[in-house]
């Protein structure tokens, strides 16, 4: 969920340029608060290939780590770290609780060597996750916009993104992705049973299907 809504393009062109100067692709999934002017946003072309850039990185390097240890259990552990948050600690916590509470075939979990990490500071686009395409990631998470809106239901959403969700902000409070589309008096921070089941999904054959899909491009 971001403040005021602004072109991805820009966004990652200037707010990120200095940050990730030496990095070769990357992406960005801001969550735009919608305001009365922009009620009926919908995320276009270009922020969806973005999330989806930032998804399929995390779920190659879970794969990799599948790959070193084939007789792991079905679901997929995916570690992160809070390090770099510790604002928001327990929020982060909280978050993963209701993630892992929620879905079987993939399991959140702090650690070293993290598949993904959590930031904290300002920044006028609000909250928002990114990658650069190579396994590597991280989420954001803006001191002012968690002080508007629920910060449970920030961080969770944007772990969403992690976990293969994108934005759908014309959803019901109900509904974990439609992030600040309901306003700030929303406090819901649980994923709706269609969000659970995608999840699921996503991980138990979107993971298959990235595998095979790299077991091709290798022969």
């Amino acid at each position: 969920m971001t403040l005021p809504k602004l072109a991805l393009s820009a966004t990652l062109g200037l707010g990120l340029a200095a940050s990730l100067a030496a990095v070769p692709a990357s992406a960005a999934t801001p969550d735009h608060t919608r305001s009365a002017a922009s009620a009926g946003y919908v995320p276009g072309a270009e922020e969806k290939a973005d999330t989806d850039a930032f998804i399929k990185a995390v779920m190659k390097s879970a794969l990799a780590k599948r790959a070193k240890a084939p007789s792991l259990a079905a679901a997929v552990t995916v570690t992160y770290s809070a390090s770099s948050a510790p604002t928001f600690k327990s929020v982060i916590a909280r978050s993963t609780q209701i993630w892992n509470a929620s879905v079987s075939n993939v399991k959140l979990k702090e650690g070293s060597n993290p598949d993904f990490t959590y930031r904290e500071g300002n920044d006028s686009r609000g909250s928002y996750a990114s990658t650069d395409g190579h396994g590597g990631g991280y989420i954001f998470l803006d001191y002012k916009q968690n002080q508007q809106y629920d910060s449970t239901r920030v961080t969770a959403h944007e772990t969403g993104h992690v976990l293969g969700l994108p934005d759908h902000y014309s959803g019901p409070c109900s509904e974990l992705m439609s992030g600040g589309g309901p306003g700030t008096s929303c406090k819901n921070s649980q994923p709706n049973a269609a969000e659970i089941s995608r999840v699921n999904q996503l991980w138990a054959n979107g993971l298959a299907a990235l595998q095979k899909k790299d077991l091709a491009k290798a022969h």
